[in-house]
């Protein structure tokens, strides 16, 4: 073969070697371009779950709250209730004894006459006690009152 003939061929060749050289180059810029356009696309998507997420949690967290408060007003009514059932019970405690100081003056006054007497002396008194609290409790309740907070 002729001189002329190989550097020809070796130049041809050099030139489809450089040829497929570009070609991979291109296809390789043009897939990381692809793989940053990607990555741009996960970024926002990141960046926009993020934001959703930190929304979810402030109201969960809002929640939360609202959820102890409404637990704490409750239990502050309940406190509240049971102070005043208390006061109550107490209160029909000392009616109680006043009625039974009030039996024995008139038993010393009069003997026998207290069990002539009509009255809710002794023992029926306590339920004759808890039916008037609960009457009062409904008609506060009906009359638009009910336990008052200060």
């Amino acid at each position: 073969m002729d001189t002329w003939l190989i550097v020809v061929i070796v130049i041809a060749v050099l030139v489809v070697l450089a040829l497929i050289a570009l070609a991979a180059a291109k296809r390789g810029r043009a897939g990381k371009e692809r793989k940053a356009a990607q990555a741009r696309e996960h970024l926002r998507e990141a960046e926009l779950r993020g934001a959703k997420a930190e929304q979810e949690q402030a109201r969960a967290d809002e929640q939360a709250a609202r959820a102890r408060r409404e637990r704490a007003e409750v239990e502050l009514r309940a406190a509240e209730t049971e102070r005043e059932a208390r006061e109550r019970s107490a209160h029909a405690q000392e009616e109680r004894s006043t009625a039974e100081q009030l039996k024995a003056k008139a038993e010393k006054l009069a003997p026998g006459m207290s069990s002539h007497g009509g009255g809710h002396v002794g023992g029926s008194q306590p339920a004759d006690v808890t039916q008037q609290i609960r009457r009062e409790d409904i008609q506060r309740e009906s009359n638009g009152g009910g336990a008052t907070r200060s």
